[in-house]
């Protein structure tokens, strides 16, 4: 709290909330019946609830039709295909931090949850629940075969903004995976998707610090200025 001019008060209140939602184990595609846990990491005290849209149901709460909750995680013990759909942490302001899941009986694709840096390299695995006699692995991007990799893996060298899109594999005489999206981002934006996950207090101080002393100076009536939860579109 500033004392402003004539003895009067500006109040600044600025919430930054840093909230994630992580996997585990770390990808987004899984076989049937394995076990999952996913949670939302929450760095505030906004009472974060873990969402998901599936042809079961629409924004269904975990720990009510599905899965097991305990505190900020929920763990699926045994996963279906019906489980396949788009999970998300909420909180009262809205959706933060969504991440697509699909579950596939035969063949998935191992590929990173959060967006690869640009200019860094990205390694796809393509795997199928029975060991397969040769694991030989074609790749896709956006429907079109990128290449064929002998050993089941493909690394992409130096990836750019181009280099987004729906991938996919296919192993012999097992089958196809789901699609997954993958997005490259530049050094910026993950600079600040680390700084919001592992600093926000940090954060919190320096808007504070730089801000609240500008809005005493400049405004001569109380005020509160609340900055939302940033919002990411489910």
């Amino acid at each position: 709290m500033h004392r402003g001019p004539m003895g009067q008060h500006s109040v600044c209140l600025y919430f930054v909330v840093a909230v994630g939602l992580t996997v585990s184990p770390s990808r987004s595609q899984f076989f049937r019946g394995e076990s999952v846990t996913l949670k939302c990491e929450d760095h505030s005290s906004a009472g974060w609830t873990l969402r998901r849209n599936t042809s079961r149901g629409t924004r269904t709460q975990c720990g009510s039709e599905w899965g097991s909750a305990d505190g900020l995680s929920c763990r699926i013990s045994y996963i279906y295909p019906s489980d396949s759909g788009v999970y998300w942490c909420e909180s009262r302001g809205g959706g933060a931090s969504s991440i697509s899941v699909n579950i596939s009986g035969s063949v998935i694709l191992q590929s990173p949850v959060l967006p690869v840096m640009e200019g860094h390299d990205l390694t796809l695995s393509c795997q199928s629940q029975t060991p397969p006699s040769k694991p030989s692995a074609a790749f896709y991007k956006d429907g079109s075969l990128i290449r064929t990799e002998p050993t089941g893996h493909m690394t992409l060298q130096h990836v750019s903004r181009s280099d987004e899109g729906l991938y996919k594999c296919h192993i012999s005489a097992h089958g196809e995976s789901p699609s997954s999206w993958i997005s490259v981002s530049g050094e910026e934006l993950h600079f600040l998707l680390h700084l919001l996950v592992i600093s926000p207090f940090f954060i919190s101080t320096l808007l504070l610090v730089s801000l609240c002393p500008q809005r005493a100076s400049g405004n001569r009536n109380q005020s509160i200025n609340i900055l939302p939860p940033s919002r990411e579109t489910i």
